[in-house]
Protein backbone atom coordinates (compact mmCIF):
# COMPACT_ATOMS: atom_id res chain seq x y z
CA UNK A 1 0.00 0.00 0.00
CA UNK A 2 0.94 3.65 -0.77
CA UNK A 3 0.76 6.92 0.70
CA UNK A 4 -1.77 9.65 -0.01
CA UNK A 5 -1.23 13.16 0.68
CA UNK A 6 -3.34 16.36 -0.43
CA UNK A 7 -4.28 19.16 1.17
CA UNK A 8 -6.89 21.43 3.60
CA UNK A 9 -6.26 24.69 5.45
CA UNK A 10 -6.16 25.24 9.14
CA UNK A 11 -8.09 28.75 9.98
CA UNK A 12 -6.90 30.97 13.36
CA UNK A 13 -8.92 33.86 12.68
CA UNK A 14 -8.89 35.03 9.50
CA UNK A 15 -5.33 33.84 8.86
CA UNK A 16 -5.07 30.22 7.13
CA UNK A 17 -2.21 28.01 6.60
CA UNK A 18 -2.20 24.71 4.39
CA UNK A 19 -2.39 21.73 6.15
CA UNK A 20 -0.82 18.29 4.59
CA UNK A 21 -2.98 15.53 5.32
CA UNK A 22 -1.13 12.23 4.89
CA UNK A 23 -2.60 8.40 4.99
CA UNK A 24 -1.02 5.39 5.57
CA UNK A 25 -2.49 2.00 5.19
CA UNK A 26 -0.37 -0.40 6.78
CA UNK A 27 -0.19 -3.65 8.30
CA UNK A 28 -1.42 -4.82 12.21
CA UNK A 29 -5.05 -4.84 13.31
CA UNK A 30 -7.73 -2.77 12.07
CA UNK A 31 -7.29 0.68 12.87
CA UNK A 32 -8.32 4.16 12.30
CA UNK A 33 -5.54 6.79 14.09
CA UNK A 34 -5.37 10.39 13.37
CA UNK A 35 -2.37 12.29 14.93
CA UNK A 36 -1.23 16.04 14.51
CA UNK A 37 -2.77 17.91 17.22
CA UNK A 38 -6.47 17.33 15.85
CA UNK A 39 -9.67 18.50 18.49
CA UNK A 40 -12.22 16.53 19.73
CA UNK A 41 -14.84 17.53 16.34
CA UNK A 42 -11.53 16.64 14.27
CA UNK A 43 -10.57 13.08 15.73
CA UNK A 44 -14.46 12.00 15.51
CA UNK A 45 -13.77 12.44 11.83
CA UNK A 46 -12.53 8.84 11.76
CA UNK A 47 -16.10 7.43 12.58
CA UNK A 48 -17.50 9.38 9.70
CA UNK A 49 -15.05 8.82 7.11
CA UNK A 50 -14.85 5.02 7.12
CA UNK A 51 -19.00 5.19 6.79
CA UNK A 52 -18.77 7.87 4.53
CA UNK A 53 -16.69 5.67 2.21
CA UNK A 54 -18.17 2.47 2.77
CA UNK A 55 -21.98 3.90 1.93
CA UNK A 56 -20.50 5.79 -1.10
CA UNK A 57 -19.75 2.85 -2.41
CA UNK A 58 -15.34 2.66 -1.86
CA UNK A 59 -15.48 1.21 1.73
CA UNK A 60 -12.01 1.64 3.11
CA UNK A 61 -10.10 -1.90 3.29
CA UNK A 62 -10.10 -3.43 6.95
CA UNK A 63 -6.69 -2.58 7.89
CA UNK A 64 -4.63 -0.22 10.01
CA UNK A 65 -4.86 3.27 8.84
CA UNK A 66 -2.87 6.19 9.91
CA UNK A 67 -3.80 10.25 9.52
CA UNK A 68 -1.39 12.65 10.05
CA UNK A 69 -2.02 16.51 9.79
CA UNK A 70 1.39 18.25 8.75
CA UNK A 71 2.95 20.11 10.80
CA UNK A 72 2.06 18.83 13.72
CA UNK A 73 2.61 21.49 15.97
CA UNK A 74 -0.16 23.75 14.28
CA UNK A 75 -3.46 23.68 16.43
CA UNK A 76 -6.37 22.07 14.08
CA UNK A 77 -9.84 22.39 14.38
CA UNK A 78 -13.42 22.02 13.37
CA UNK A 79 -14.80 19.09 10.70
CA UNK A 80 -13.51 21.10 7.42
CA UNK A 81 -10.87 18.63 7.16
CA UNK A 82 -13.18 15.46 6.58
CA UNK A 83 -12.64 15.43 2.65
CA UNK A 84 -9.10 15.76 2.92
CA UNK A 85 -8.57 13.02 4.99
CA UNK A 86 -10.90 10.57 3.46
CA UNK A 87 -9.63 11.34 -0.19
CA UNK A 88 -6.11 10.93 1.15
CA UNK A 89 -7.35 7.63 2.25
CA UNK A 90 -8.92 6.25 -0.64
CA UNK A 91 -5.48 7.46 -2.35
CA UNK A 92 -3.46 5.03 -0.22
CA UNK A 93 -5.85 2.78 -0.51
CA UNK A 94 -5.30 3.01 -4.31
CA UNK A 95 -8.80 3.36 -5.00
CA UNK A 96 -8.22 6.91 -6.38
CA UNK A 97 -5.23 8.48 -8.53
CA UNK A 98 -2.37 9.97 -5.62
CA UNK A 99 -1.36 12.27 -8.03
CA UNK A 100 -4.69 13.68 -8.63
CA UNK A 101 -5.35 14.15 -5.26
CA UNK A 102 -2.14 15.70 -4.00
CA UNK A 103 -2.78 18.62 -6.53
CA UNK A 104 -6.13 19.66 -4.65
CA UNK A 105 -6.89 21.10 -1.36
CA UNK A 106 -10.19 19.53 -0.33
CA UNK A 107 -12.63 21.26 2.04
CA UNK A 108 -15.70 19.69 3.41
CA UNK A 109 -17.55 17.95 6.10
CA UNK A 110 -18.51 14.57 5.67
CA UNK A 111 -21.97 13.01 6.81
CA UNK A 112 -22.62 9.13 7.15
CA UNK A 113 -24.05 8.90 3.88
CA UNK A 114 -21.57 10.25 2.30
CA UNK A 115 -22.86 13.49 1.55
CA UNK A 116 -20.70 16.83 1.64
CA UNK A 117 -22.40 19.10 4.42
CA UNK A 118 -21.20 22.79 4.20
CA UNK A 119 -18.57 24.22 6.40
CA UNK A 120 -17.83 28.07 7.73
CA UNK A 121 -15.03 30.24 6.81
CA UNK A 122 -14.74 28.91 2.88
CA UNK A 123 -14.02 32.24 1.87
CA UNK A 124 -10.95 32.97 4.30
CA UNK A 125 -10.13 29.50 3.67
CA UNK A 126 -9.63 29.96 0.00
CA UNK A 127 -8.12 32.57 -0.10
CA UNK A 128 -5.55 31.59 2.64
CA UNK A 129 -4.62 28.93 -0.37
CA UNK A 130 -4.60 30.61 -3.17
CA UNK A 131 -2.13 33.31 -1.18
CA UNK A 132 -0.03 29.77 -0.17
CA UNK A 133 0.15 28.83 -4.27
CA UNK A 134 -3.10 26.57 -4.15
CA UNK A 135 -4.48 26.33 -8.00
CA UNK A 136 -7.45 23.72 -7.23
CA UNK A 137 -9.71 23.50 -4.46
CA UNK A 138 -12.95 21.19 -4.17
CA UNK A 139 -15.68 22.44 -1.68
CA UNK A 140 -19.11 21.21 -0.91
CA UNK A 141 -21.57 21.96 -3.23
CA UNK A 142 -23.67 24.91 -1.22
CA UNK A 143 -20.30 26.50 -0.90
CA UNK A 144 -19.14 26.61 -4.13
CA UNK A 145 -20.58 29.79 -4.85
CA UNK A 146 -18.52 31.52 -1.99
CA UNK A 147 -15.23 29.95 -2.69
CA UNK A 148 -16.06 31.08 -6.01
CA UNK A 149 -15.49 34.83 -5.40
CA UNK A 150 -12.28 34.12 -4.78
CA UNK A 151 -10.38 35.14 -8.27
CA UNK A 152 -7.17 33.18 -9.80
CA UNK A 153 -7.78 29.89 -8.30
CA UNK A 154 -10.26 26.56 -9.93
CA UNK A 155 -13.00 26.05 -7.87
CA UNK A 156 -14.62 22.14 -7.84
CA UNK A 157 -17.62 21.77 -6.47
CA UNK A 158 -19.08 18.55 -5.59
CA UNK A 159 -22.27 16.73 -2.99
CA UNK A 160 -20.53 13.73 -2.11
CA UNK A 161 -17.65 11.30 -1.39
CA UNK A 162 -18.89 9.76 -4.51
CA UNK A 163 -18.62 12.44 -6.78
CA UNK A 164 -15.29 13.17 -5.54
CA UNK A 165 -13.73 10.01 -5.98
CA UNK A 166 -14.77 9.73 -9.54
CA UNK A 167 -13.47 13.12 -10.49
CA UNK A 168 -9.88 11.91 -9.09
CA UNK A 169 -10.44 8.83 -11.18
CA UNK A 170 -12.54 6.08 -9.38
CA UNK A 171 -14.12 3.71 -11.26
CA UNK A 172 -17.96 4.67 -9.71
CA UNK A 173 -20.86 5.05 -12.12
CA UNK A 174 -22.33 8.36 -10.57
CA UNK A 175 -25.02 8.39 -8.37
CA UNK A 176 -27.87 11.59 -8.17
CA UNK A 177 -27.85 12.66 -4.69
CA UNK A 178 -29.56 15.37 -2.76
CA UNK A 179 -27.54 18.40 -1.99
CA UNK A 180 -27.16 19.52 1.68
CA UNK A 181 -27.82 23.26 1.33
CA UNK A 182 -27.91 25.36 5.00
CA UNK A 183 -30.84 27.70 5.87
CA UNK A 184 -29.90 31.05 4.50
CA UNK A 185 -30.21 34.07 6.83
CA UNK A 186 -32.97 36.55 6.96
CA UNK A 187 -33.03 39.57 4.40
CA UNK A 188 -30.46 42.36 6.27
CA UNK A 189 -31.97 45.20 8.39
CA UNK A 190 -34.59 47.73 6.80
CA UNK A 191 -38.02 48.52 6.32
CA UNK A 192 -40.72 45.58 5.73
CA UNK A 193 -41.01 46.70 2.08
CA UNK A 194 -37.06 46.16 1.54
CA UNK A 195 -36.41 49.69 1.35
CA UNK A 196 -33.02 51.16 3.01
CA UNK A 197 -33.61 53.87 5.29
CA UNK A 198 -32.68 57.41 3.95
CA UNK A 199 -31.41 60.66 5.98
CA UNK A 200 -34.30 62.43 4.93
CA UNK A 201 -36.71 60.86 6.91
CA UNK A 202 -34.65 62.28 9.75
CA UNK A 203 -37.40 65.75 10.89
CA UNK A 204 -34.88 68.11 12.50
CA UNK A 205 -31.99 67.77 14.30
CA UNK A 206 -29.82 69.20 11.26
CA UNK A 207 -26.94 69.30 13.92
CA UNK A 208 -26.72 66.09 14.36
CA UNK A 209 -27.05 65.84 10.52
CA UNK A 210 -24.40 67.35 9.43
CA UNK A 211 -22.85 65.26 12.37
CA UNK A 212 -23.28 62.27 10.82
CA UNK A 213 -21.89 63.92 7.64
CA UNK A 214 -18.97 64.64 9.16
CA UNK A 215 -18.35 60.99 10.86
CA UNK A 216 -18.86 59.20 7.95
CA UNK A 217 -16.53 61.79 5.67
CA UNK A 218 -13.43 61.16 7.81
CA UNK A 219 -13.90 57.84 9.86
CA UNK A 220 -14.64 59.37 13.15
CA UNK A 221 -16.62 57.52 15.53
CA UNK A 222 -19.71 59.07 17.40
CA UNK A 223 -21.54 59.69 21.12
CA UNK A 224 -24.87 60.71 20.47
CA UNK A 225 -26.70 61.41 24.26
CA UNK A 226 -30.10 62.36 24.34
CA UNK A 227 -33.90 61.63 25.97
CA UNK A 228 -35.32 58.30 24.20
CA UNK A 229 -37.10 59.31 21.56
CA UNK A 230 -34.25 62.37 20.25
CA UNK A 231 -33.49 60.18 17.05
CA UNK A 232 -30.11 58.20 18.42
CA UNK A 233 -30.89 54.89 16.66
CA UNK A 234 -32.23 56.50 13.51
CA UNK A 235 -29.42 58.67 12.78
CA UNK A 236 -27.51 55.22 13.36
CA UNK A 237 -29.35 53.50 11.35
CA UNK A 238 -28.79 55.85 8.57
CA UNK A 239 -24.97 56.22 8.86
CA UNK A 240 -23.74 52.98 6.74
CA UNK A 241 -26.18 54.55 4.07
CA UNK A 242 -24.25 57.51 4.04
CA UNK A 243 -20.45 55.67 3.34
CA UNK A 244 -19.05 54.73 -0.33
CA UNK A 245 -18.94 51.48 -1.53
CA UNK A 246 -16.73 48.81 -0.47
CA UNK A 247 -13.67 47.85 -2.81
CA UNK A 248 -12.83 44.97 -3.95
CA UNK A 249 -10.38 43.89 -0.58
CA UNK A 250 -12.84 45.21 1.52
CA UNK A 251 -15.24 43.58 0.47
CA UNK A 252 -13.60 40.21 0.79
CA UNK A 253 -12.17 41.08 3.96
CA UNK A 254 -16.23 41.50 5.53
CA UNK A 255 -17.06 38.65 3.38
CA UNK A 256 -14.61 36.39 4.94
CA UNK A 257 -15.62 37.71 8.08
CA UNK A 258 -19.16 36.75 7.65
CA UNK A 259 -18.58 33.28 6.16
CA UNK A 260 -16.26 32.46 9.56
CA UNK A 261 -18.67 33.85 11.97
CA UNK A 262 -21.53 31.61 9.85
CA UNK A 263 -23.24 33.72 7.35
CA UNK A 264 -23.09 32.31 4.22
CA UNK A 265 -22.26 34.75 1.49
CA UNK A 266 -25.27 34.48 -0.96
CA UNK A 267 -25.68 36.61 -4.68
CA UNK A 268 -22.17 37.82 -4.39
CA UNK A 269 -20.40 39.78 -2.25
CA UNK A 270 -21.88 42.73 -0.94
CA UNK A 271 -20.14 46.40 -1.60
CA UNK A 272 -21.95 48.16 1.01
CA UNK A 273 -20.72 49.05 4.47
CA UNK A 274 -22.12 46.25 7.35
CA UNK A 275 -24.33 47.07 10.85
CA UNK A 276 -23.90 45.57 13.72
CA UNK A 277 -25.91 46.38 16.76
CA UNK A 278 -25.02 43.70 19.17
CA UNK A 279 -27.27 43.56 22.19
CA UNK A 280 -26.32 45.51 25.90
CA UNK A 281 -26.14 42.14 27.87
CA UNK A 282 -23.64 40.85 25.48
CA UNK A 283 -20.53 39.64 26.79
CA UNK A 284 -16.98 40.44 26.15
CA UNK A 285 -16.50 37.17 23.94
CA UNK A 286 -19.30 37.90 21.75
CA UNK A 287 -18.09 41.85 21.32
CA UNK A 288 -14.71 40.94 20.67
CA UNK A 289 -14.59 37.01 19.79
CA UNK A 290 -13.53 34.28 21.08
CA UNK A 291 -15.02 30.80 21.81
CA UNK A 292 -13.61 28.14 23.64
CA UNK A 293 -13.23 25.55 21.00
CA UNK A 294 -13.53 27.30 18.04
CA UNK A 295 -12.35 31.05 18.00
CA UNK A 296 -15.30 33.14 16.30
CA UNK A 297 -14.89 36.66 15.48
CA UNK A 298 -17.72 39.26 17.83
CA UNK A 299 -19.64 41.84 16.71
CA UNK A 300 -16.53 44.45 16.81
CA UNK A 301 -15.17 42.23 13.49
CA UNK A 302 -18.52 41.40 12.05
CA UNK A 303 -18.48 45.78 11.97
CA UNK A 304 -15.75 46.04 10.34
CA UNK A 305 -15.09 48.44 7.43
CA UNK A 306 -19.06 49.41 8.94
CA UNK A 307 -20.80 50.87 11.85
CA UNK A 308 -20.93 49.13 15.64
CA UNK A 309 -23.91 50.84 16.96
CA UNK A 310 -24.06 50.40 20.64
CA UNK A 311 -27.90 51.09 22.00
CA UNK A 312 -28.07 52.26 25.21
CA UNK A 313 -23.98 52.17 25.85
CA UNK A 314 -24.16 52.74 29.61
CA UNK A 315 -26.32 49.85 30.16
CA UNK A 316 -23.50 47.81 28.63
CA UNK A 317 -20.86 46.52 31.33
CA UNK A 318 -18.07 48.94 31.70
CA UNK A 319 -15.70 45.92 31.35
CA UNK A 320 -17.20 44.89 28.14
CA UNK A 321 -17.25 48.35 27.00
CA UNK A 322 -13.52 48.88 27.88
CA UNK A 323 -12.70 45.69 25.52
CA UNK A 324 -12.94 48.25 22.72
CA UNK A 325 -10.12 50.44 23.48
CA UNK A 326 -7.79 48.05 21.58
CA UNK A 327 -9.57 47.73 18.62
CA UNK A 328 -10.51 51.20 18.35
CA UNK A 329 -6.64 51.85 18.07
CA UNK A 330 -5.15 49.39 16.63
CA UNK A 331 -8.29 48.44 13.85
CA UNK A 332 -7.96 44.71 15.04
CA UNK A 333 -9.38 42.67 17.58
CA UNK A 334 -6.76 39.78 19.37
CA UNK A 335 -8.09 37.14 21.22
CA UNK A 336 -5.44 35.43 22.85
CA UNK A 337 -5.61 31.62 23.91
CA UNK A 338 -3.18 28.83 25.85
CA UNK A 339 -2.07 27.72 22.76
CA UNK A 340 -3.19 30.24 20.01
CA UNK A 341 -3.21 33.65 19.10
CA UNK A 342 -6.06 34.62 16.90
CA UNK A 343 -6.64 37.90 15.09
CA UNK A 344 -9.54 39.65 13.61
CA UNK A 345 -10.13 42.98 11.55
CA UNK A 346 -12.09 46.00 13.67
CA UNK A 347 -11.77 48.51 11.60
CA UNK A 348 -14.92 49.88 12.57
CA UNK A 349 -17.05 53.12 12.64
CA UNK A 350 -18.19 53.17 16.74
CA UNK A 351 -21.69 55.06 16.98
CA UNK A 352 -22.67 55.18 20.80
CA UNK A 353 -26.12 55.94 21.96
CA UNK A 354 -27.04 57.43 25.35
CA UNK A 355 -29.53 58.84 27.84
CA UNK A 356 -28.60 61.74 30.07
CA UNK A 357 -29.62 59.80 33.13
CA UNK A 358 -31.16 56.66 34.44
CA UNK A 359 -34.44 58.21 33.93
CA UNK A 360 -33.69 59.58 30.33
CA UNK A 361 -35.53 62.96 31.09
CA UNK A 362 -32.49 65.12 31.83
CA UNK A 363 -32.74 68.45 29.74
CA UNK A 364 -36.13 68.06 28.60
CA UNK A 365 -37.98 71.00 28.36
CA UNK A 366 -41.33 69.43 29.92
CA UNK A 367 -40.19 65.97 31.60
CA UNK A 368 -39.42 65.66 34.83
CA UNK A 369 -35.98 64.16 36.13
CA UNK A 370 -36.37 62.79 39.13
CA UNK A 371 -32.31 61.67 39.07
CA UNK A 372 -30.12 62.98 41.55
CA UNK A 373 -26.91 64.48 40.40
CA UNK A 374 -24.89 62.12 41.28
CA UNK A 375 -27.09 59.30 39.69
CA UNK A 376 -26.52 60.92 36.71
CA UNK A 377 -22.81 61.40 37.12
CA UNK A 378 -22.54 57.98 37.69
CA UNK A 379 -24.99 56.41 35.05
CA UNK A 380 -22.62 58.21 32.10
CA UNK A 381 -19.46 57.46 33.97
CA UNK A 382 -19.82 53.73 32.96
CA UNK A 383 -18.14 55.37 29.59
CA UNK A 384 -14.64 55.46 30.67
CA UNK A 385 -13.24 58.15 30.06
CA UNK A 386 -10.26 56.79 28.25
CA UNK A 387 -12.84 55.08 25.93
CA UNK A 388 -14.93 58.37 25.42
CA UNK A 389 -11.36 60.05 24.95
CA UNK A 390 -11.36 57.65 21.56
CA UNK A 391 -14.36 59.11 20.21
CA UNK A 392 -14.03 62.23 18.18
CA UNK A 393 -17.30 63.35 17.82
CA UNK A 394 -19.70 63.92 20.92
CA UNK A 395 -23.04 65.44 20.48
CA UNK A 396 -26.72 66.14 22.48
CA UNK A 397 -29.20 65.08 20.66
CA UNK A 398 -32.50 66.88 21.33
CA UNK A 399 -36.55 66.31 20.99
CA UNK A 400 -37.91 68.17 18.19
CA UNK A 401 -41.01 69.85 18.92
CA UNK A 402 -43.99 70.37 16.98
CA UNK A 403 -42.73 74.06 15.53
CA UNK A 404 -39.65 72.18 14.39
CA UNK A 405 -42.06 69.80 12.99
CA UNK A 406 -44.10 71.72 10.57
CA UNK A 407 -41.08 74.09 9.42
CA UNK A 408 -39.84 70.86 8.47
CA UNK A 409 -42.32 70.38 6.06
CA UNK A 410 -41.38 73.33 4.18
CA UNK A 411 -37.54 72.90 4.31
CA UNK A 412 -35.59 70.79 1.54
CA UNK A 413 -33.72 67.38 3.78
CA UNK A 414 -30.85 65.98 2.96
CA UNK A 415 -31.14 62.87 1.51
CA UNK A 416 -28.89 59.71 1.70
CA UNK A 417 -27.69 60.22 -1.61
CA UNK A 418 -26.84 63.98 -1.42
CA UNK A 419 -24.97 62.89 1.69
CA UNK A 420 -23.02 60.11 0.27
CA UNK A 421 -22.01 62.11 -2.74
CA UNK A 422 -20.42 64.85 0.08
CA UNK A 423 -19.06 62.10 1.91
CA UNK A 424 -17.46 60.90 -1.24
CA UNK A 425 -15.94 64.04 -2.36
CA UNK A 426 -14.48 64.95 1.02
CA UNK A 427 -13.16 61.53 1.05
CA UNK A 428 -11.23 61.74 -2.41
CA UNK A 429 -10.17 65.40 -1.02
CA UNK A 430 -8.19 63.44 1.76
CA UNK A 431 -6.90 60.33 0.04
CA UNK A 432 -5.18 62.47 -2.62
CA UNK A 433 -4.01 64.71 0.06
CA UNK A 434 -2.83 61.74 1.84
CA UNK A 435 -1.58 59.42 -1.21
CA UNK A 436 1.85 59.68 -0.44
CA UNK A 437 1.28 58.02 2.77
CA UNK A 438 -0.19 54.38 4.13
CA UNK A 439 -3.25 56.25 5.27
CA UNK A 440 -6.43 56.96 3.52
CA UNK A 441 -8.85 58.68 6.04
CA UNK A 442 -8.46 61.68 8.49
CA UNK A 443 -9.10 59.33 11.07
CA UNK A 444 -6.22 56.88 10.59
CA UNK A 445 -3.75 59.74 10.69
CA UNK A 446 -1.59 59.56 13.72
CA UNK A 447 -1.19 62.13 15.46
CA UNK A 448 2.89 62.59 14.90
CA UNK A 449 2.28 63.60 11.51
CA UNK A 450 -0.62 66.17 12.10
CA UNK A 451 1.85 67.66 14.22
CA UNK A 452 4.95 67.27 12.15
CA UNK A 453 6.34 70.54 10.84
CA UNK A 454 5.57 70.16 7.59
CA UNK A 455 1.84 69.53 8.29
CA UNK A 456 1.45 71.61 11.56
CA UNK A 457 -1.60 74.03 11.76
CA UNK A 458 -0.55 77.87 11.88
CA UNK A 459 -0.47 79.16 15.94
CA UNK A 460 -3.32 81.55 14.76
CA UNK A 461 -5.36 78.39 13.59
CA UNK A 462 -4.70 75.53 16.02
CA UNK A 463 -5.06 78.35 19.04
CA UNK A 464 -8.24 77.31 20.43
CA UNK A 465 -7.19 73.89 20.50
CA UNK A 466 -3.69 74.76 22.58
CA UNK A 467 -5.21 76.46 25.19
CA UNK A 468 -7.97 73.78 25.49
CA UNK A 469 -5.08 71.39 25.78
CA UNK A 470 -2.92 73.67 28.12
CA UNK A 471 -6.15 74.03 30.62
CA UNK A 472 -6.90 70.61 30.99
CA UNK A 473 -9.83 70.51 29.14
CA UNK A 474 -8.19 68.30 25.97
CA UNK A 475 -6.09 65.12 26.46
CA UNK A 476 -2.95 64.85 23.81
CA UNK A 477 -4.90 62.08 22.22
CA UNK A 478 -7.67 64.21 22.27
CA UNK A 479 -6.19 67.37 20.95
CA UNK A 480 -5.16 64.91 18.03
CA UNK A 481 -9.08 64.11 17.54
CA UNK A 482 -9.38 67.57 17.29
CA UNK A 483 -7.11 68.44 14.33
CA UNK A 484 -8.20 64.68 12.41
CA UNK A 485 -11.93 66.66 12.78
CA UNK A 486 -10.51 70.26 11.40
CA UNK A 487 -9.24 68.41 8.25
CA UNK A 488 -12.36 66.34 7.74
CA UNK A 489 -14.42 69.66 8.35
CA UNK A 490 -12.20 71.33 5.74
CA UNK A 491 -11.97 68.38 3.24
CA UNK A 492 -16.21 68.82 3.15
CA UNK A 493 -15.66 72.91 2.66
CA UNK A 494 -13.21 72.34 -0.08
CA UNK A 495 -10.21 73.78 1.47
CA UNK A 496 -6.88 73.02 1.21
CA UNK A 497 -6.48 73.46 5.04
CA UNK A 498 -8.13 73.56 8.05
CA UNK A 499 -9.19 77.19 9.32
CA UNK A 500 -9.74 78.71 13.04
CA UNK A 501 -13.45 78.37 12.17
CA UNK A 502 -13.00 74.57 11.54
CA UNK A 503 -10.77 74.13 14.39
CA UNK A 504 -13.53 75.53 16.34
CA UNK A 505 -16.07 73.94 14.65
CA UNK A 506 -14.09 70.53 15.51
CA UNK A 507 -14.12 71.96 18.96
CA UNK A 508 -17.65 72.09 19.57
CA UNK A 509 -18.39 68.49 18.24
CA UNK A 510 -16.32 67.63 21.26
CA UNK A 511 -18.12 69.53 24.01
CA UNK A 512 -21.28 68.81 23.12
CA UNK A 513 -22.09 66.55 25.68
Amino acid sequence: MSIGRTRAVSLLGLDGALVEVEADMGQGLPAFMIIGLPDTSLGEARDRVRAAATNSGCALPTRKLTVNLSPASLPKQGSSFDLAIAVAALAAADLVSADSVARVVHLGELGLDGRLRPVDGVLPAVLAARRAGAVTVMVPSDNADEASLVPDIRVVAVAGLRDAAIWHGAELEPESVDVIVRPRPPAGPGSDDGRRPDLADVVGNSDAVQALIVAAAGGHHLLMVGPPGAGKTMLASRLPGILPDLDLDAALEVGSVRSLAGRPVVGGLDHRPPFESPHHTCSAASLIGGGSAVIRPGAASRATRGVLFLDEAPEFSRSVLDCLRQPLESGEAVVHRSRAVARFPARFQLVAAANPCPCGQYGTRDGDCECSPHQRRRYLAKLSGPLVDRIDLQLRVARISSAVFRLSEQVERTTTADARRLVEEARARAAGRLAETPWRLNSEVPGTWLRDRGNRLPVGVSLPADRALETGALTMRGYDRVLRVSWTLADLDGADRPERSHVLGALGLRRSV
